[in-house]
């Protein structure tokens, strides 16, 4: 017989940023933590105990959200200063930086096999990146607001995106169209994101609530008022735990991929680390048991074949809450030795396609290529092991430039933004010239039957 599972226990609070905490995830070993605040700074956090911490230099304000990608080699971060970088995460970190959007970029995603990248920005626009090339490839244009966020299918077919219009759209990457829409009267989601096996969707929203989305027929599963830390049960339908820990709102949350810990961050600059202590063995009788739901007039839930209605969660029901000030003693506060990266060799990407290539001879891999095609030398395991060995590097000195290469830099980076804003304000006029003419032509192509009918 399965033991009960436990409650989810606080390890320890993360201390270094000087502002909110905007986005945490996990690398994919589940070693590492990376964090982005509104002190315009990344932090790379080593979940061994008393290890460096690293600051990442670079965006001029806001960073709104990072993530690693699949093999850990790379963190792509968004900032409120209209870029997106990747970043390689050692003790240069050297970093490429993306300029496409006029707005402020609100959310960065990896495809599951790290080919590609997805933003999404306060232009109303969502684009498309290929890491292999470094290049920018397409932009979606539907949403008539700020776009929130964007993520990939697990599979890397379809995109997902939210907007302040207060719709959230699905998109296929193969013929660059919208192909389902969802709509709220109430509020607006600023999160979402597919449940692992793609059938769901998930969005948290500016009216404190999270809404399950089944896209295969378009019905709403399920319906929860939000408002702190909670973990649900989706597959029960029911809330298990509220958990008390900040001292103020929580931005972002992020499970480590095996799911044994989650990351939280808010406004009161600190970052918690939570051990989950579910019982694997009561999940998978919990999975069994649901896959055996195809009677229609069942209660619809996430594993069901054919749901029928939205199954909302409004009442109150029986959750325990958890409040580790109260009932922790020993939280291992960690304020570890940070280690400031300034990151000045950086390579620049825009939406024409132009960038600066690597020196003849020069090492591919610090240049983000795809991790499938880097020299041995720069093999995913080697990544892994000088990403994982990152608190044993040395603290270096800042290097310094001179204030009018500095001035150069900046001039001509302006330049570059007022081209690259002209860019894409062309390719809009461009998008929706080709609209017209299609319809120009679908037109055409009506009139010319109705003639051939009457003659």
């Amino acid at each position: 017989m399965a033991s009960a599972p436990e409650d989810p226990v606080l390890e320890r609070y993360f201390k270094g940023h000087k502002a909110a905490i905007t986005s945490v995830n996990f690398s994919p070993s589940g070693k590492q933590l990376v964090t982005a605040s509104w002190d315009t700074f990344l932090m790379l956090w080593n979940l061994k105990p008393h290890a460096r911490a690293f600051r990442y230099v670079g965006h001029k304000d806001v960073v709104t959200s990072v993530q690693f990608s699949p093999l850990g080699n790379l963190l792509a971060s968004a900032s409120r200063d209209r870029t997106v970088r990747l970043w390689i995460p050692d003790k240069k970190g050297k970093s490429s930086e993306f300029k496409a959007h006029t707005a402020p970029v609100r959310s960065v995603d990896f495809s599951a096999d790290g080919q590609f990248l997805v933003t999404a920005s306060e232009d109303k626009s969502i684009k498309i990146w290929n890491m292999f090339r470094q290049r920018f490839l397409y932009s979606l244009y539907r949403h008539t607001h700020w776009v929130r966020c964007a993520k990939f299918s697990p599979d890397g077919r379809l995109i997902v995106s939210c907007s302040e219009d207060k719709t959230i759209k699905i998109w296929d990457t193969t013929n660059k169209q919208c192909v389902n829409n969802f709509s709220d009267s109430v509020g607006f989601a600023n999160f979402v994101d597919f449940n692992p096996n793609g059938t769901c969707i998930a969005s948290a929203g500016s009216d404190h609530t999270v809404k399950i989305w089944d896209i295969r027929v378009n019905k709403l599963l399920q319906h929860y008022q939000d408002g702190t830390l909670k973990i649900l049960d989706l597959l029960e339908g029911r809330l298990i735990y509220t958990l008390q820990g900040h001292t103020g709102p929580v931005f972002t949350v992020s499970f480590s991929r095996s799911g044994e810990q989650f990351a939280s961050g808010g406004a009161d600059t600190q970052v918690l680390l939570w051990r989950t202590n579910f019982d694997e063995l009561h999940c998978r009788d919990i999975n069994k048991r649901n896959l055996k739901r195809l009677h229609f007039d069942s209660p619809p839930h996430l594993l069901d074949i054919y749901p029928r209605t939205p199954h909302t969660h409004e009442r109150k029901m029986e959750t325990v809450e958890i409040n580790p000030k109260l009932e922790v003693l020993d939280l291992q506060i960690s304020t570890p030795p940070v280690v400031d990266i300034l990151s000045f060799d950086s390579t620049t990407t825009i939406e024409n396609g132009g960038r600066n290539l690597p020196d003849k001879g020069e090492d591919v891999c610090g240049y983000f290529l795809n991790p499938s095609v880097m020299s041995p030398e720069c093999s995913p395991t080697t990544v892994k092991k000088k990403t994982d060995d990152l608190s044993d590097f040395p603290s270096e000195s800042q290097r310094s430039i001179p204030l009018a290469v500095t001035d150069a830099l900046e001039h001509i980076m302006e330049q570059l933004n007022v081209l690259t804003q002209t860019v894409s304000i062309l390719e809009q006029r461009l998008t929706l010239t080709e609209d017209k003419l299609k319809d120009c032509l679908e037109n055409q192509h009506k009139l010319i039957s109705v003639v051939q009918q009457k003659s």
